[in-house]
């Protein structure tokens, strides 16, 4: 099992910048590729970015690329999504998720092996 814990989320405004880390505990942390998702009200859960297990390769959604930054700290066992330019469109619960497969294929990726409990970011106009 892999516990997944998110924190950083909160209410910004628009132009704002906010930090989620994802802190894991468990099973090795190296052995699996992280990754973010979020949901919107009335809305399916997207992907957001991911990054490789050493985190050389990250991918993003187009909706946040150029604006948000994926990373990771193997020796704390924590990812974390640096979030720039925030626009209120990017307001969702923000879900932190493990996988031991490939980070390329996260975004397709239906259920992911571990999920977080998610983070409520939430951006003002």
């Amino acid at each position: 099992q892999v516990q997944l814990v998110e924190s950083g989320g909160g209410l910004v405004q628009a132009g704002g910048s906010l930090r989620l880390s994802c802190a894991a505990s468990g099973r090795t942390f190296i052995n699996y590729a992280m990754g973010w998702f979020r949901q919107a009200p009335g809305k399916e859960r997207e992907f957001v970015a991911a990054i490789a297990r050493t985190g050389i390769s990250t991918y993003y959604a187009d909706s946040v690329k150029g604006r948000f930054t994926i990373s990771r700290d193997n020796a704390k066992n924590t990812v974390y999504l640096q979030m720039n330019s925030l626009k209120p469109e990017d307001t969702a619960v923000y879900y932190c998720a493990a996988d031991g497969g490939a980070a390329a294929k996260f975004r397709s990726i239906a259920a992911p092996d571990y999920w977080g409990q998610g983070t409520q970011v939430t951006v003002s106009s």
